[in-house]
């Protein structure tokens, strides 16, 4: 066997491994976890999580997952806890602690603490028999068969298992408190994402002129507003300014290839009429959409039946919609 069909195989059999571990997970939903997710939902008091190791770095990102969909968390390290970090805890916070074998000596020092602090105690671990699940309050059972580490050591299967039923839990608790997109924009108001949630057609042409033309414009008079406004298109209007249709740059170059004779040519005779269209007042990702969807670069942003401008696919890439 040759290297690249070993590397295929091994690459193949870690996916299976750790795909068939969190489809196992389905049927290790039980009370435990509902009864969790409820005392999350009605606690007066945050979530910690803690862990070592690997088991750390998994609840770092369920913290931030919790955080970023409604439940305030944080992290505690197993180990730093017993240094001075337990003063984190207030009353009322739940502390998930996360291992796999639940017997780690980190653990069994931290536990007792927890449990004279009156803190609920969830385990979220992969040997329901061990110390940690004995003591807990709640059990969140993350076994798994195997690690996907040819000798079974290498946290792999159980840190995957580990990550998934912590984005159980979120999405568990996000919809029991109805959050919504606009929620999700409080939290998430910088990058691509955060602006795909608020940013707004109207936010975006505010930047830009607008180009515009009657319907008896001549050519010369098509070309400069195009030109002079830099958007690659200008619309096209009737005497009381309603939308007659557009004419992009593209349009006169496919007119230039079927005459020269252009005195004569009116904004009305090269115009694409019906053009695409999308009120100011929606969301900046849905003109992407629409230009991706229909194969163009700009849009005729209209206020009611005015026109408010144009938003083009550079404007939004700009904005890091795109």
């Amino acid at each position: 066997m040759n290297l690249a069909q070993n590397i295929r195989n091994t690459a193949t059999r870690v996916l299976q491994n750790e795909s068939e571990a969190i489809h196992s997970l389905i049927a290790q939903i039980d009370q435990d976890f509902e009864a969790c997710v409820d005392r999350i939902l009605h606690s007066e008091g945050r979530v910690v999580l803690t862990g070592v190791g690997k088991s750390a770095i998994i609840a770092n990102k369920i913290v931030a997952t919790l955080n970023s969909t409604g439940t305030p968390a944080l992290f505690m390290h197993a180990a730093d806890a017993i240094h001075g970090d337990l003063g984190m805890i207030q009353e009322h916070d739940i502390v998930i602690c996360i291992s796999k074998s639940g017997n780690t000596p980190e653990i069994k020092v931290l536990v007792p603490l927890l449990k004279k602090m009156g803190a609920v105690l969830v385990a979220l671990v992969s040997n329901v028999d061990s110390y940690l699940a004995e003591q807990a309050d709640y059990v969140l059972n993350a076994s798994i068969t195997a690690e996907a580490c040819p000798h079974n050591l290498a946290p792999t299967t159980s840190t995957t298992v580990h990550l998934a039923l912590g984005d159980a839990l979120a999405v568990c608790l996000l919809e029991a408190r109805g959050f919504t997109s606009d929620d999700f924009a409080k939290y998430h108001p910088g990058g691509s994402l955060g602006k795909q949630l608020y940013l707004k057609v109207g936010d975006v042409i505010s930047k830009n002129q607008v180009p515009v033309v009657s319907g008896d414009a001549g050519v010369a008079e098509v070309i400069v507003e195009i030109s002079g406004k830099r958007l690659g298109a200008t619309a096209v209007v009737d005497q009381d300014e309603r939308l007659l249709g557009i004419i992009t740059d593209g349009d006169l170059r496919r007119m230039l290839q079927k005459t020269l004779e252009i005195q004569n040519l009116k904004a009305s005779d090269i115009m694409s009429a019906n053009p695409k269209t999308i009120s100011k007042d929606e969301f900046a990702v849905r003109a992407f959409n629409l230009m991706r969807n229909h194969n163009i670069t700009q849009l005729v942003a209209m206020d009611g039946e005015k026109i408010a401008g144009f938003i083009h696919i550079h404007d939004l890439m700009k904005e890091g919609i795109v």
